[in-house]
């Protein structure tokens, strides 16, 4: 998919619209599979796993077709029951399919979910959410067989708040006879999203961003059409891009509720960041300044998935930061590529101790995963002189128009194909 050749030193600014949430877009595609008909979804990034999810939708017998950012999905009347290896090893939320199938159809068959390579991150908190619905769970080594003569509600306490063991477990609690009670479950924004969407469906579902979500299954389902929320990771890629460079400018349709943890951490760092109803504004000093310890957890904590982008940021700060990781054991392999380009991060375990060197340089690195290649082309923006960040097809995972949009807050970045 080629690499980003970056020109960077120099302060960012302007406004960008930030694009539609792929952690919701996700969840909101397997769940149109549940009703019978034509969905149409609103403000669907164009992404290379959303395009994955479509190719599971298309081999499961539905209709599928884009205008712009609009997406329509028809299910038809039958369904197929078994997920495409191929799509099903590229990424992870392609397991939400599962909870999807069992919902509507009672048998779900697919191989082990792939994604980005951050450590231990099983399945486990799904499929005991299946069986405790009521499905068998058979696992054949390299396969799944999930299969219901009925689904029946029932009480699950999640040992952790997984995300996505909850969005499983909301989607396959949809097609249960009686009322399914989740607690401990997720409260991430993009679960409130979901039941967004299932409630656009004529779903009876209440409590998704609290520890207790209900589920009141059975209920007849039709077509719906629903608008994905704005993507809050996207969002903090640009805030850390503009607070990284000492830039000035503003992020459009989000108010920053979503990613509020992330605000409040670049305003500690000096940005004078402010919220309104549709943009977010974020004016920052020439040098970010080092923060107190952050810990990355569950909502409402400090996502994972912007550790890495404020890592970048400071780094090309002054000051230091104790940063530590909870949730993914092999986050930190990003890492190598800023001490390339002259950040000073040292790890010990889970921890990083950012000690901000002022100045950054240019330097060829590769992405290894998503999240971590949005950091290195955060901190190749602040570094003097060029930067070539490969891996470009991880990235393309979450960021419909990465250059494009950097370039129009005045960044100097080119797509290099080959």
């Amino acid at each position: 998919m080629g690499h980003l050749i970056i020109e960077g030193g120099r302060p960012l600014g302007g406004a960008v619209r930030v694009h539609g949430a792929k952690n919701s877009a996700l969840p909101i595609l397997a769940a149109a599979l549940l009703a019978q008909g034509e969905s149409v979804i609103h403000n669907c990034p164009d992404l290379t796993d959303v395009a994955a999810a479509a190719e599971i939708l298309r081999a499961l017998g539905c209709r599928v077709r884009r205008s712009g950012t609009t997406v329509t999905v028809d299910a038809p009347a039958e369904l197929g029951h078994t997920v495409p290896d191929g799509p099903m090893g590229r990424m992870r939320a392609s397991v939400l399919f599962l909870g999807a199938l069992l919902g509507r159809t009672g048998r779900a068959e697919a191989s082990w979910p792939g994604g980005c390579a951050l450590g231990a991150r099983p399945i486990d908190l799904h499929l005991g959410a299946f069986r405790a619905l009521g499905a068998q769970v058979r696992d054949d080594g390299d396969r799944l067989v999930c299969t219901a003569d009925a689904l029946h509600g029932r009480r699950i306490v999640f040992p952790f708040p997984s995300v996505g063991a909850t969005e499983d477990a909301m989607l396959a609690a949809v097609g249960a006879q009686g009322v399914t009670i989740l607690e401990n479950a997720a409260r991430e924004p993009e679960l409130v999203d979901l039941q967004g969407f299932l409630r656009a469906l004529g779903a009876e579902v209440a409590g998704a961003g609290t520890a207790r979500i209900v589920v009141c299954g059975g209920r007849p389902l039709r077509p719906g059409t629903y608008t994905v929320m704005a993507d809050r990771i996207v969002a903090a890629t640009y805030a850390a891009a503009l607070a990284a460079t000492g830039g000035a400018g503003a992020l459009l349709g989000t108010d920053g509720a979503g990613w509020s943890p992330m605000c409040d951490a670049l305003a500690r760092a000096g940005c004078a960041v402010r919220r309104l109803p549709d943009r977010v504004e974020l004016t920052a000093p020439p040098r970010l300044r080092g923060i107190g310890p952050i810990e990355t957890g569950p909502w409402p904590g400090f996502p994972t998935d912007a550790q890495p982008l404020l890592t970048a940021a400071l780094a090309a700060g002054e000051g230091e930061t104790l940063l530590t990781e909870t949730v993914f054991d092999r986050r930190f392999g990003y890492v190598a590529g800023l001490r390339a380009m002259g950040a000073d991060v040292a790890l010990d375990g889970r921890t990083a101790r950012i000690h901000g060197v002022g100045v950054l340089h240019g330097a060829d690195v590769t992405a290894g995963d998503l999240r971590g290649g949005a950091a290195l082309t955060v901190a190749a923006l602040a570094a003097g002189g060029e930067s070539t960040v490969r891996g470009l097809a991880h990235i393309a995972r979450g960021y419909a128009s990465l250059p494009e949009d950097l370039s129009a807050l005045g960044g100097r970045i080119r797509r290099h194909e080959g």
